[in-house]
């Protein structure tokens, strides 16, 4: 090996063990869900919570809807505006949900299965109500017909 490759060789080795060094000291780079991603999750509480208030198992319900709103909660946090509403999602996804979600909370606490529909029915309008606010009307969100969830028992265990 020549002087010239036995240089560049040093060279290269120390520039790599500076830049290695350099990367151990910086934290790592915190995780932020999308708003797809938030909104997912959330697709996928409420079709839970369905399957739960029509089992009657209350203590699931309530799960799913803390678990839904957590969800709002992270979507206001991490995503306060958004490139095709005309208002802030900060502001629109409390004004709008807030009475639904109070509903719903109110339906399971009494364990009353026709208040859970209606209440249920008024959470999927504030859905809808939201995605037309933002501008994503295109996005209309139903009543779940079929369990996707075959791997879960939605009735209470005795």
């Amino acid at each position: 090996m020549g002087v010239w490759s036995r240089s560049s060789a040093i060279a290269l080795s120390a520039v790599l063990s500076v830049a290695i060094s350099g990367c151990e000291h910086q934290p790592p780079a915190t995780y932020v869900p999308g708003l797809g991603e938030i909104m997912a999750a959330t697709q996928m509480r409420h079709t839970k919570l369905w399957f739960a208030g029509q089992a009657g198992n209350w203590p699931l319900a309530s799960y799913e809807l803390d678990e839904l709103k957590e969800g709002f909660e992270d979507a206001v946090k991490y995503h306060p505006t958004h490139k095709d509403a005309p208002a802030p999602i900060a502001r629109l996804l409390p004004a709008i949900m807030a009475g639904p979600l109070d509903a719903m909370e109110g339906a399971i606490s009494a364990q009353d299965r026709g208040k859970f529909v209606t209440a249920f029915d008024a959470l999927t309008g504030g859905c809808n109500a939201c995605h037309q606010a933002v501008n994503f009307g295109f996005n209309v969100v139903t009543r779940p017909i079929t369990n996707p969830y075959t791997n879960q028992i939605f009735e209470m265990a005795h």
